[in-house]
This record gives structure tokens, sequence and C-alpha cells, in this order.
């Protein structure tokens, strides 16, 4: 912003030199270079037979035919000597043309002027409209960062970062919803761990007891002691559901995700897969093959979708040779099944069962970065649009299937 306001400061200077210019070459270029002008539409007139008057040109004063008068060389003022037809013509000329050297000029100046107050114009129209706004939407990765969450973004009335501000501000709010969930399940998980701990301080005290009283003697008859081996088993069972409501807890599903079901083309997604990823692969030598397909309608969240596919077609580029991946269609009963393949498959058959659980890397993952989530969630979203997905490895390669439902 500071670079485009010392640009303006500097463009007044940048046309007043540009005019001081262009005013000194137009006066020089006219006072030199008139008088031939004139000089070479006099001989074309005079070889057209007609007889020209001085008065047709701003630079000539007079025209005249060697007669073989004594004055016809005479020096009082500029002139040239053309030769046109036989016969010598003294052309006189005056090097000041102010009149149309003036109106040029004035031309040349105004011209420059009104491009000068376009330009700033439009600079300064780009600048509060386009720049200022820029400036302000700068900060906002940073505050997002920082977890300045609560303001909402607001657009400007010319709108043109309308779509970018909308994504930022849906960012925030997701963040916002993100971060309040996250402190929501953390402040029940407490209360919920600190409600088990307090539940469980009471059997695991008679437990303590029992064990006391069974090591001092206490429980000398069989009876006694077969009742004090039956409290404890109790308090043990009290313990062990204490312990399966905090596991069942933890494996309760962490992850929230919002699915607006609809009615899609199926080309509607396909198109900006095919266009985004054909430009990524050919950056690698990978050869992607898609398939021809039927375009039909879809049940389901077409953005959602295409997170799917770009989760599946993610773990091919990562876990593949990058020799070839291939994106192929099927149909079964009311459904569209979507294959993406890969070569280079090197997990066993025996972990495919496992690749849609939570935090759950294969034996291949090796040292490649990841968490163990995408196709964990690609199953959730799946099922939330009323579809499924599947993996299996065929001579080799990895083949997870998308199944949608389509529109009844």
């Amino acid at each position: 912003m500071k670079r485009f306001d010392r640009l303006l400061l500097m463009l007044p200077l940048l046309f007043l030199l540009l005019t001081a210019v262009t005013d000194v070459l137009l006066l020089r270029r006219s006072g030199q270079r008139q008088y031939l002008v004139d000089a070479n539409r006099i001989e074309q007139r005079i070889l057209q037979g007609e007889i020209p008057s001085p008065a047709d040109f701003p630079a000539v004063t007079g025209i005249t035919a060697d007669q073989g008068d004594a004055d016809f060389f005479r020096t009082d003022s500029p002139y040239l000597i053309r030769e046109i037809n036989g016969t010598l013509y003294r052309i006189d000329y005056t090097a000041q043309t102010k009149g149309s050297t003036m109106r040029a000029v004035f031309a040349a100046d105004a011209g420059l002027f009104i491009l000068f107050a376009v330009t700033m114009g439009v600079l300064l129209y780009i600048r509060q409209n386009i720049l200022r706004q820029f400036a302000r939407l700068n900060s906002v990765p940073y505050e997002l960062a920082k977890g300045n969450l609560t303001t909402p973004l607001q657009e400007n009335r010319n709108r043109f970062f309308g779509k970018f501000v909308w994504g930022l501000d849906m960012l925030r709010g997701e963040m916002e919803r993100t971060k309040a969930n996250e402190l929501e399940r953390a402040k029940q998980e407490k209360t919920l761990l600190l409600s088990l701990s307090h539940d469980i301080k009471t059997p695991l005290s008679a437990i303590k007891l029992y064990a006391k009283g069974i090591a001092r003697g206490m429980y000398a008859e069989p009876d006694a002691q077969a009742e004090a081996a039956s409290h404890i088993g109790e308090k043990a069972d009290e313990i062990e559901h204490y312990l399966n409501e905090i596991i069942r807890n933890l494996h309760h599903d962490f992850m929230q995700f919002d699915v607006q079901n609809t009615e899609f083309y199926l080309s509607q997604v396909m198109e900006r897969i095919a266009a985004y990823y054909t430009d990524k692969l050919s950056v690698t030598g990978t050869d992607l093959q898609i398939a021809p397909y039927a375009d039909c309608m879809l049940s389901g969240d077409p953005e959602r979708l295409e997170e799917v596919l770009q989760n599946i077609l993610e773990n091919a580029i990562k876990y593949g040779d990058g020799v070839r991946i291939a994106i192929a269609f099927s149909d079964e009963e009311d459904c569209r099944l979507i294959t993406v393949s890969n070569t280079g498959c090197t997990l066993p058959d025996a972990e495919t069962a496992h690749l849609f659980e939570s935090f759950w890397r294969g034996s291949n993952a090796g040292s490649k970065p990841g968490s163990g989530l995408g196709l964990y969630i690609c199953a959730r979203l799946m099922k939330e649009m009323g579809g499924d997905i599947f993996a299996e490895i065929q001579n080799g390669e990895m083949c997870v299937t998308a199944v949608c439902r389509k529109s009844s």
C-alpha cells in the first residue's frame, strides 16, 4: 500500500516531465522539418501542372522560378533550390510556424493531461476499492491464527472480493464452531472423568477393605471368605462398568460433518476433479485415465463428494508408484459406483479391512506423513450422504470405490 501511494505521488512528476519533453520535441521538429514537407508538396503540385501559392503552406514565404534574374540567389531569407521539370525553383521559407506548432503542442498537452487524469482516476479507484480492501484482509489469516474468531468479515459494496471474503468468513465461522465444540467436548470429558473417578473410589475402597480383612484373618470361616470374595467380585464388576463407560466415550465419534444433501449431476464433480488432477499429475508424469461415463443425477452433497474423491486420489498419489491412476464408473441397482485405482499397491490384503478406521495407518505408510484420518473421513461423509465406500486389492492395484446413490 505504501509503495502504491509513492507511485501516486511520483505520477504527476512523471507526466510533467513527459509533457515537457514532448513540447520540446514538437517545437524543435516543427521548426526544422515543416519547410521540407512543404517543399515536397510544392514539387508534387508543379509536377501535376499546378501553380502553387505560398499561402497554402505554413512554412513557405515565396515560390520563384528562375528567369535569369540577378536576385534569384539573394540571401535576405532562408531558402532552398529545387529543380523541377528542368526549371530551378527558389522556395523561401521560415522556421517560425508558431500557429501550427502551438496548436500541435496544445493538442499534445491536452492529450497528455486527459491521459494523466484517466490514469490517476483509475489508480485512485484501484487504491480505494481494491488495494484498501485487500490490505484489510491481509491481516485476517494472522488474526485467525491467533484465535481472534468472533468478528465477522464485512465486504465492500463493490464486492470485488465477494467470494474470497465469503470463503474466509466461512473458514472463520467453521474454526469458531470447531473451537467451541472442542471446548465443550473437553468440558464434558473432564466432567465425565471427574465423575467416574469419584464413582470408582467407592468400590475401590471397599475392595481394599475386604483385602485387608482377608490379610488379617478376619474371614476365617469358609462362608465368610466366600462372602468377602463375592463382594470383591461385585465391586470389581462395578469398576469394570465405569471403565467401559470411559472407553465408550473415548470411541465416540469425535468429528462432526456439515453435509448439505441435494441433487446434482455427476459431471459437476468430475469436471472439477479432472481439471485439477490432470494439471497436477502432468507435472509428476503420472498417467491419469478417466473412463467415459454417462452423466446422471446423484443424491448427496457435491462438495463433499468432491472431497471424498480428492482424499482417495491423494492416497493414490501418496502410496502408488506414480505410473497410473484410473477412475472408472459402473452402475449397481440405484447407485453409481466411482472406482479409483492406482498401480504399485504394497498393502497386504489382510489390512484392507482396517482402512476406514480412524487413526489407522497401513504397514506401507513408512515415513510418509499422514494422520490416518483421510479414508475415515471418506467413510463418514459417504454414510452422511446415504452412500458407502469400500476398498479391495485387484492384480496388485489398490481399488477404492465410492458408492453414490442416484436421485430417485
